[in-house]
């Protein structure tokens, strides 16, 4: 078989494990970046530094692939689908364009017979004043926005007043569910009806960022079999290929709602690296890539956190780890507040 020279967008640490996994499978990797000092660029083949609205800078990108998927999905809808007619896409730029906006996805959602929280169209701050019954809740941007940024969480009526946002966006707002635990469901759909499914993994959130994912999930087994028969069900409604994160709430009535869909690889399923036989990041390639596809095979219970801004200090001074331990460094030059540095497994 040739090479393959997969391209990919985004030089995060989602593109760096990606790129660990591609030479695995001897998968040549190209990665695309807007971040000149990006760290996927210490894990792949060939680094390409460019404005993701660089047109003549992407199109050097996919003359050098034989095809491309992502890291992440804000990426500008218009720009993917120009590179599709070139060289496939995967996923595939119209799931991209759905998830990019948070009300045309929970109608999606829905549409399928899934439950979500309940949810509204904001385009000003006058609208919110007839919206009592979704309080308290969260109003989010309809595009962009990750780990919490552009959400604002609304208590009561009272709060609007004190609201300083732009509404040149559009916004939903997302009643808040009272919540028992979040989980995701991670998946990997080589074609129809030909998936492989991770157990269900229980997440923890500080600050509205994941710092701790767990599995076994202590969940019941209705509430097991129903998040794996929705994420199934999206998947193949979207035709997807690849890995794919769906995150779920569950309330303390133990009802089951989808809070979003992620059309890529996703932290919560970092512990996959060493508690299955093949990670979701190598799953991701073999699907992508049309390589063989592996039965998934759960190694060990494990449980991951997040080392977020300065607590990978001591991680970075050869700190003592026990054997059932993985440190994982995404070589990131500048320690931010907030910012994912890199994570710790531990097999139990």
């Amino acid at each position: 078989m040739s090479q393959i020279n997969l391209g990919i967008i985004g030089g995060g640490q989602l593109g760096s494990l990606l790129s660990i996994a591609a030479k695995k499978l001897d998968v040549h990797t190209i990665i695309y970046s807007d971040d000149i000092v990006a760290p996927a660029q210490n894990f792949c083949n060939e680094f390409i530094y460019g404005k993701y609205d660089d047109k003549k800078k992407f199109f050097e990108f996919v003359k050098k692939v034989d095809l491309i998927t992502y890291e992440f999905e804000n990426i500008p809808y218009e720009t993917l689908n120009d590179m599709n007619k070139i060289k496939p896409v995967l996923p595939k730029p119209s799931v991209n364009r759905l998830i990019q906006h948070r009300l045309v996805e929970k109608d999606f959602i829905n549409k399928l017979n899934i439950k979500t929280t309940k949810y509204a169209p904001v385009k000003k701050k006058s609208d919110l004043k007839s919206l009592e019954d979704f309080l308290p809740g969260i109003l989010k941007t309809s595009t962009m926005g990750y780990d919490g940024k552009g959400q604002y969480p609304i208590n009561k009526i009272e709060d609007i007043e004190n609201l300083n946002i732009d509404f040149s966006k559009d916004y939903i707002i997302e009643k808040l569910v009272k919540l028992k635990k979040e989980i995701s469901i991670i998946i990997v759909r080589y074609g129809m009806k030909s998936y492989e499914i991770y157990e269900p993994i229980e997440n923890l959130h500080q600050d509205q960022i994941l710092k701790h994912s767990k599995i076994p999930a202590e969940i019941s087994n209705r509430i097991l079999n129903q998040s794996k028969d929705w994420a199934t069900r999206i998947a193949e409604e979207l035709k997807y290929i690849g890995t794919l994160c769906v995150e779920f709430f569950i309330d303390n009535n133990d009802n089951l709602y989808v809070n979003e869909i992620a059309p890529r690889v996703h932290n919560s399923g970092h512990l996959t690296i060493n508690a299955y036989n093949v990670s979701q990041f190598e799953s991701h390639i073999r699907a992508v890539c049309s390589l063989k596809k592996v039965p998934l095979k759960k190694v060990s219970n494990a449980e991951m956190i997040n080392l977020i801004g300065d607590q990978i200090i001591p991680y970075r001074k050869d700190i003592k780890l026990n054997k059932n331990q993985f440190f994982y460094d995404y070589l990131k030059k500048e320690i931010k507040n907030k910012r994912k540095m890199g994570h710790l497994t531990t097999l139990k």
